[in-house]
């Protein structure tokens, strides 16, 4: 099958989205040995969208892994006008406003719509809303009568990036729709999707490298001892909401003062804020944080592995493969009760969740599992278990290619 995999970042770009495709090209290449290709831009981050002072990858075609890759030039140009109009537009309730967001959020992209018409695809796959190559692969699709197939990867809570009334009648004129939790499918069907056309199929993980790393090495190296490790690990972004995690953090010493608080992820411009964070705590406190930047994706599982909970404060997660990959090297998680999240962790079962926003709340999770060993080997055993049996990336490309085939054969039936 010739596939067509349309998204706004592809490593070295970091991201959920930008990792769900790439183990889905790969896996279709090597398992299905089916013809894929990417389109993608030249970002690092989101911020070229509409930064450009934000550094980017050179444009064109290379070959990754068997999959052929075209990064597109991203017109990041006029972001003052275009985020006055968006915010006007937005607060007024202006028509059209919906479209406005989506201008200024980008990516912008000039050719992107007529080289996936002229694809020669069998069928479009795009990741993820509100970005506009998600109407770029759609439109070019319909031009050239290729199926589409869609994975909004939606955050409930953000209004300004989600509710959008274009983003419903795209998902209405695909073939078909990934969504990632059962909350997804629902919250869509209630806006009038289809229901038959939304397929829940979930992320996905290489269970069996996080299941053998081994995080001793990453103690040692950290002076951590037998120290209950606390271990975030995701994008130094504002959305991630590392401040709860670190306002939290006190009151979790002031009961068990020998907890250590593991940071690791990407730096971005939002990296100065946590560091002053940190910089406020006592010396004695911040001798307890570890911070590390930009590791490679080689070292996660390890970094996981070495930690003994893990906590993503965030709430804006369609489903958070960090819970999956945690959860593969046998840890417990902690999560916001908001959107997504509660359909994703069996609260009480294989970790826990908090209040959204609340540091009282989360350091009272944090020290529900710092304080009892056994509960976090049992919690993070259940997860495992639930890994293995419905999110290693194995399972997740065969469910992709079954509703990639599915919507192939009903587009052609309905053309006849």
């Amino acid at each position: 099958m010739k596939i067509l995999h349309v998204v706004h970042g592809y490593p070295p770009s970091i991201g959920g989205s930008q990792w769900l495709t790439k183990k889905l090209s790969d896996l279709l290449v090597s398992r299905y040995h089916d013809e894929v290709t990417v389109f993608t831009t030249v970002a690092y981050h989101m911020e070229h969208f509409w930064r450009s002072d934000e550094p980017a990858m050179p444009a064109g075609v290379e070959g990754v892994d068997g999959v052929l890759v075209r990064r597109f030039v991203v017109f990041n140009r006029l972001n003052t006008l275009r985020m006055l109009m968006a915010g006007v537009a937005y607060r007024l309730h202006l028509p059209y406003n919906d479209w406005l967001r989506t201008l200024y959020n980008g990516p912008l992209i000039f050719g992107m719509t007529q080289a996936v018409a002229t694809s020669g695809a069998e069928v479009v796959f795009a990741t993820a809303f509100p970005l506009m190559q998600m109407y770029y692969a759609l439109a070019g699709a319909r031009r050239a009568d290729i199926p589409v197939v869609l994975l909004g990867a939606i955050h409930v809570a953000d209004t300004w990036g989600y509710d959008r009334k274009m983003m419903d009648r795209a998902i209405q004129q695909a073939d078909a729709y990934i969504a990632l939790t059962t909350f997804e499918r629902d919250y869509l069907i209630k806006r009038g999707i289809q229901a038959d056309k939304i397929v829940v199929i979930g992320a996905g993980v290489d269970a069996s490298v996080f299941a053998s790393a081994d995080g001793m090495a990453i103690r040692r190296r950290y002076d951590w001892g037998d120290d209950p490790v606390v271990a975030v690990v995701a994008k130094q972004n504002a959305r991630k909401r590392l401040d709860v995690l670190l306002e939290a953090m006190p009151q979790v010493w002031a009961v068990c003062p020998n907890v250590r608080l593991l940071i690791a992820g990407a730096r971005t411009s939002y990296s100065c804020q946590i560091e002053r964070m940190i910089g406020a705590f006592t010396p004695e406190q911040q001798a307890h944080v570890t911070i590390v930047n930009d590791f490679s994706e080689e070292e996660k599982p390890a970094l996981l592995a070495a930690c003994d909970v893990f906590v993503l404060p965030s709430g804006l997660e369609s489903f958070g493969i960090a819970f999956l990959e945690a959860w593969a090297c046998g840890k417990p998680v902690i999560g916001a009760r908001i959107g997504a999240i509660p359909s994703v962790i069996d609260e009480g079962q294989d970790g826990l969740l908090a209040s959204y926003e609340d540091a009282g709340d989360l350091a009272r999770a944090i020290l529900e599992l710092v304080v009892d060993p056994a509960r976090r080997i049992q919690m993070g055993r259940a997860g495992q278990r639930k890994v293995l049996e419905n999110y290693t990336w194995e399972i997740v490309a065969e469910r992709v290619r079954g509703v990639y085939l599915r919507a192939v054969a009903s587009h052609v039936g309905h053309k006849k």
